[in-house]
């Protein structure tokens, strides 16, 4: 099903510098167009609208187009003349080849007095007794009726034979009603059933019997909005089928294999930088997005060991050098170059120190490497053979056997021995020094 979008006005607006608010003048034939929507909202300014060869089967959203004066629907699959009573400035109505069976709904034309011309060429009305007379005396603005100017005579004529037509009309519409009923159901079941009037499309069957096109085409069938339709969904299933023949099916997408290791994917074919900060203890990923690329358009997803990256559909995804934390993973944009810049902090608290190039690496003695892969051994950072210890039990006071508690005096090292000069003279009022 074929949708107007915003993209497909401003492709067929290049002669209004592709700005629809403004635009007056839009084609939108043989798009495949099932519905008519936004234009009443989007191109309020219209005055010309083309709509033919579509498979629009109503007549709808036009309320709003207080401007347009032309309106083309020919080739689609309107049963019912509608909502056109808001569409005060239009003129001409174009209805070639629809399937306007309730010849009744003409009147809501009423409602437009600038129309002056109408065409229905092509429809199950026209075929109706009466018709053209009921069409013209209905509506007393026309001046051309399919492609036939209406002359004063002849609206004086469709005057006066109108109460003898109006009950055979109305017998005829009902009647149209009926049938057009039937075939709803009768489609209804043959779709329900999953069953057509001929096969669809299928390049191999094509190839067993290439008879089977003609006999598509050549079957007889009702001309209905429902054999329109699968005469179209036929014309998709070939071109697909065309589109396919000879394209290898594409292997199914493998980011993880089977034992559980992620794979390095680069389906944008983006450049990109993956680098360690060990001042910040982190996992720095620069991906090259395209710079002018809507931010919506991206999807991150950061695991323990791998990061993932969809960019308008396709997957960058790369395996990390360490371990990192999701939860502490922050994602920001360049905004001079556009890059991704995605900041993933490693797993666990422990740094990674650098040594300068300058310094040189200490040697170990044999000793020192074997105290070290010793089991049990003891790691010091200060050997104790390089320095004294003071012994600090011995100045705690004690009690004697003797006498009072007198403080415990150190001993001299015994390594040091003084030696009086020839001058000393030693005071006995002196205490002896220590």
């Amino acid at each position: 099903m074929v949708f107007i979008t915003e993209e497909m006005i401003r492709m067929r607006a290049e002669h209004n510098d592709k700005e629809i608010c403004s635009l007056e003048e839009v084609s939108l034939h043989q798009q495949n167009i099932e519905k008519i929507e936004h234009l009443d909202r989007w191109c309020r300014n219209l005055k010309i609208l083309y709509l033919q060869n579509n498979l629009i089967p109503r007549m709808e959203n036009l309320g709003h187009l207080k401007k347009l004066q032309y309106l083309n629907l020919a080739l689609n699959n309107i049963e019912v003349i509608e909502n056109l009573e808001g569409c005060e400035s239009l003129e001409k109505l174009d209805l070639t080849v629809n399937f306007v069976g309730r010849l009744s709904s003409v009147e809501r034309l009423k409602h437009n007095p600038h129309l002056t011309e109408l065409f229905l060429v092509g429809n199950p009305c026209t075929k109706f007794q009466g018709y053209r007379e009921y069409v013209v005396v209905t509506l007393p603005q026309l001046k051309w009726l399919d492609g036939a100017k209406i002359s004063r005579s002849e609206r004086i004529r469709a005057c006066q034979r109108m109460e003898e037509l109006k009950g055979g009309l109305q017998e005829q519409e009902e009647e149209h009603v009926r049938r057009r009923q039937r075939e709803r159901q009768e489609a209804h079941i043959k779709e329900s059933r999953g069953v057509t009037s001929t096969p669809l499309w299928v390049q191999e069957n094509q190839e067993e019997d290439p008879g089977l096109e003609d006999r598509f085409w050549n079957t007889p069938c009702e001309f209905s909005p429902e054999s329109r339709v699968e005469a179209h969904r036929h014309l998709e299933e070939k071109q697909r089928a065309e589109e396919n023949k000879g394209k290898k099916p594409k292997a199914p997408r493998t980011l993880v294999t089977a034992e559980g290791r992620p794979l390095n994917i680069n389906e944008p074919k983006l450049e990109f930088r993956l680098t360690e900060d060990d001042d910040t203890n982190s996992v720095v990923l620069d991906l090259a997005v395209y710079r002018h690329m809507d931010t919506s358009l991206m999807d991150v997803d950061v695991q323990p060991t791998f990061a993932r990256v969809t960019v308008k559909g396709k997957i960058f995804q790369v395996v990390l050098p360490a371990e990192v934390k999701p939860d502490s993973s922050v994602a920001h944009r360049s905004q001079t170059t556009g890059h991704l810049l995605l900041t993933m902090s490693r797993a666990g608290d422990t740094l990674r120190t650098r040594r300068p190039a300058s310094a040189p690496v200490p040697q170990r003695s044999s000793s020192q490497d074997q105290q070290r892969t010793r089991p049990g051994a003891e790691r010091l950072e200060v050997d104790p053979r390089s320095h004294r210890v003071l012994d600090l039990g011995a100045i705690v006071p004690r009690e004697t056997p003797e006498g009072p508690l007198e403080m415990c005096r150190l001993a001299p090292p015994t390594s040091r021995t003084s030696i009086p000069g020839e001058g000393f003279v030693d005071d006995p009022d002196v205490p002896p020094l220590m």
